[in-house]
């Protein structure tokens, strides 16, 4: 990862194979821990981008093997979340936290309106727009779609240990994100929580319920434990259980919704 503020102005979202042919669409909210110009290091020590509180460690490459492995679109979040988090309602005090676990971030601070206002024109907007314009366009070509987010959760959180190797979230209708947790489930040697390490909640989160739920599509939040991504390996493992998951059959009334 380049260090924060590095170079030269970033886009806050890029995208792979946007073109691919699978149902499922793949979102990383997380996937970047650099800052724009002019933002240095938010008053932080450097070595603290390489730490959770700034990114889903692993999250990026697990989202690009398994769009790889599923020919499926993907859209990746390249700024730190500690500048803005693209998976909270903009404006809750979450999205530009003052504090991260035990971290005080001093760059978020007293924000005046115009700086709230800038950060969402530069990195809020632009990524959900565009993912929004994206999804619209599978609707008007009436292709179904699965809505798929793909995180990861430290071990150890406020000195509290998490015995979950995954997390499956998702809110009603249930019927996807029981099918992927099933899943999951049924491998003996993994203890998946439902709804671990947090829950979807319309108040705190945002891609789910947003560009999933309200559009009708299946709608699915995985979480995986970010010190079981630190090898290829690991990550094309994960990919290969989670790519079997994601897809398996739905019924009837469980696909996709596509927009008139």
């Amino acid at each position: 990862m380049a260090a924060p503020g590095a170079g030269d102005a970033i886009a806050p979202v890029e995208s792979l194979n946007e073109g691919g042919s699978s149902d499922i669409v793949l979102v990383c909210e997380h996937a970047g821990n650099r800052l724009p110009p002019g933002y240095g290091t938010l008053g932080l020590p450097a070595a603290e981008f390489e730490r959770h509180i700034a990114y889903d460690i692993g999250a990026g490459a697990l989202t690009e093997a398994l769009s790889r492995r599923l020919d499926a679109p993907a859209f990746f979040g390249t700024l730190s979340r500690l500048l803005v988090d693209l998976n909270r309602p903009f404006g809750v005090p979450s999205s530009m936290p003052v504090l991260s676990e035990a971290t005080e971030i001093p760059g978020n601070r007293d924000l005046d309106a115009e700086e709230r206002e800038r950060r969402r024109r530069l990195v809020f907007a632009p990524f959900h727009d565009r993912l929004a314009r994206f999804l619209d366009a599978r609707d008007a070509a009436g292709r179904r779609t699965r809505l798929a987010a793909i995180h990861s959760f430290t071990p150890v959180f406020l000195g509290r240990s998490r015995p979950w190797h995954a997390g499956v979230l998702f809110e009603p209708p249930e019927a996807y994100g029981r099918t992927v947790l099933d899943a999951l489930r049924a491998e003996p040697d993994l203890e998946i929580g439902e709804n671990e390490p947090y829950r979807i909640d319309r108040d705190e989160d945002y891609a789910i319920p947003v560009h999933g739920t309200d559009r009708g599509y299946p709608a699915v939040l995985v979480e995986v434990r970010n010190d079981l991504l630190g090898s290829p390996d690991a990550i094309a493992r994960w990919a290969e259980r989670l790519a079997h998951a994601l897809t398996l059959p739905l019924t009837t009334d469980e696909v996709s919704h596509v927009r008139a």
